[in-house]
């Protein structure tokens, strides 16, 4: 190893944060290491019955210390010294209030127990009403802020989750001076400039997320976020005017992280970014590549040269963001608020009498008790793939929205719910469970559909993610209902490979970020091709999801 240069990529998840160590001549994965968020791991400050998911900025600074720690253990020898760069995905938008130092409030002694001061994670709905008047004033106003996020604001973004925890947490109101997303946070820590006012902000972060757009210098003008409310008066002059796309190095590691992580202050860091953007450079994403994420939701990411997307407004897409995934190209987003949370709130819901018959046992003790539960449990996905796979097209007779945690795209609407339609007494586990994965895959269609009709051309198919390299049920589906081969990316951590290809260029190795992954790119590992005689068939089940979703949605707006 000697001679040899190193990066770390870094992948904040819902439920971790991973590290990878990658050699930065070929991409090879030298060691890796994955850490779970304790406090997240307990549920604590989370509800999921009114929808609040909030993770504590601790969670963060503990895992990325013990995960990149432990991927050096692995590695013989000590290449500490030749590690050269560091870059950071994280999910978004995730935002957290900060005081004038940059401190997310959390950290401070007062409100290290209050989830209004912590990170509001992307999935975290509480914000609903404050996104429709975003929207709302946004039609009214004589410039749309959304117009470059799809033109529908989410209730899963920054404005909305920064005015709905302003309005419900009078103390955290009294100390909040600016916020931040996770993206820019953990950059901006390690690097040492954490004043809000000074922080290099992520493109990618601020144009899908934030309503930043070079048009409007900036973000929303003050007289519009004053008009939405008089709480977040002043907050714009404690942000930012510029963006930085991720092939932007935000500065070294001071003294006190290179010690923590076992680095030299040599060590560059970079830009964040989203990780289903990292994700997709990781994959190899191209002009014409779909690049789907799959995992608790599913983000859709696409690059789009200047002159064929021109003028075009893509309608209820997450954002189309100049340079958010490379320079050069427009970032398309859009995706599914659930995906494997679908079919993990059905395996849930089959647990339960495990979980609370098991439970109040006598002739086993605790031990046995979870090791029992934890087995059947996790048998539960397999078992009901293997039924649901024998079951064919034309028997599938349920059909399902995959609306249990509100729609993400096409045309954000955070309100609505599941369906589940054409039950009877004979509905078996494994036909409903078929049912709810085709409602995701139908969900996925409809995205595609969105793309198509505005005239982005989508040339192939790859998927990341967990999903996709545990799920052949699942992903052979998708392949059918959609009519289009899926490649599937080898790497178990691609978003991570994303972010060390930035940190390569950051550091120096490359040029430019395509350069990197021509040379650091790990390929696929199998792809799914259709079965077009199923395709044919879906498309009569895939008519009858759109117009329970027509019908359920139609009944929603009528209340």
């Amino acid at each position: 190893m000697m001679n040899r240069k190193y990066v770390i990529g870094v992948d904040f998840g819902t439920d971790s944060c991973r590290t990878v160590i990658i050699d930065v001549e070929n991409g090879e994965e030298i060691s890796s290491s994955v850490k779970y968020y304790p406090r997240w791991k307990k549920g604590l400050y989370c509800d999921p019955q009114v929808n609040q998911y909030r993770q504590h900025p601790q969670d963060y600074i503990d895992t990325l210390e013990s995960a990149i720690k432990d991927s050096l253990s692995k590695v013989a020898g000590d290449i500490a010294g030749d590690i050269i760069g560091i870059s950071f995905d994280m999910t978004a938008s995730t935002p957290v209030l900060v005081d004038k130092q940059g401190t997310p409030l959390a950290l401070l002694d007062e409100y290290e127990d209050n989830p209004n001061a912590m990170f509001v994670l992307w999935k975290d709905h509480t914000a609903i009403k404050e996104s429709i008047e975003i929207n709302e004033l946004a039609k009214e106003w004589v410039v749309d802020f959304t117009a470059y996020e799809g033109g529908i604001y989410s209730a899963e973004w920054v404005w909305s989750k920064v005015l709905h925890v302003l309005r419900v947490d009078e103390k955290v109101r009294e100390k909040a001076y600016s916020w931040i997303e996770h993206t820019d946070w953990m950059p901006a820590l390690l690097t040492g400039n954490t004043k809000p006012e000074s922080v290099l902000r992520s493109r990618c972060a601020a144009g899908h997320k934030a309503m930043w757009h070079e048009q409007w210098d900036g973000l929303p003008s003050e007289e519009f976020l004053t008009e939405l409310s008089p709480l977040l008066s002043g907050f714009r002059s404690h942000l930012f005017e510029k963006t930085y796309p991720s092939d932007t190095c935000a500065g070294t590691l001071t003294a006190e992280w290179a010690s923590r992580l076992g680095l030299t202050t040599k060590v560059k860091v970079g830009i964040g970014a989203i990780d289903c953007h990292m994700g997709a450079v990781g994959a190899g994403v191209t002009p014409g590549a779909f690049v789907r994420v799959m995992g608790t939701s599913t983000c859709d990411i696409m690059v789009v040269p200047y002159d064929e997307m021109r003028n075009k407004l893509i309608p209820g897409i997450c954002g189309q963001v100049d340079g958010s995934v490379f320079p050069g190209y427009i970032g398309l987003e859009a995706g599914q608020s659930a995906f494997g949370d679908l079919y993990a709130w059905f395996r849930k819901l089959l647990e339960w009498p495990l979980e609370n018959i098991l439970s109040r046992s006598e002739l086993l003790n605790d031990e046995l008790k979870s090791k029992l539960i934890e087995e059947v449990g996790d048998a539960i996905i397999p078992l009901l793939s293997e039924g649901a796979m024998k079951v064919p097209v034309e028997k599938s007779t349920i059909v399902a929205t995959d609306w249990m945690h509100g729609r993400r795209t096409p045309d954000a609407n955070q309100l609505l719910t599941g369906t589940v339609t054409g039950l009877t007494l004979g509905s078996s586990a494994p036909l409903i469970f078929r049912a709810l994965v085709e409602a995701t895959a139908f969900g996925s269609k409809a995205i595609i559909e969105r793309f198509i009709e505005s005239g982005i051309e989508i040339k192939e198919v790859i998927g990341i993610g967990g999903i996709s390299l545990k799920a052949p049920f699942v992903m052979q589906m998708l392949s059918d209902v959609i009519g289009l081969p899926i490649k599937v990316a080898r790497s178990q951590q691609t978003c991570a490979l994303g972010a060390a290809m930035f940190a390569a260029v950051v550091a120096g190795k490359y040029h430019t970020v395509q350069e990197a992954q021509l040379k650091m790119g790990q390929g696929f590992i199998c792809e799914y091709k259709p079965d077009m005689a199923n395709h044919e068939k879906y498309k009569m089940l895939y008519n009858r999801y759109l117009s329970i979703g027509k019908f359920t949605e139609s009944d929603y707006l009528s209340y």
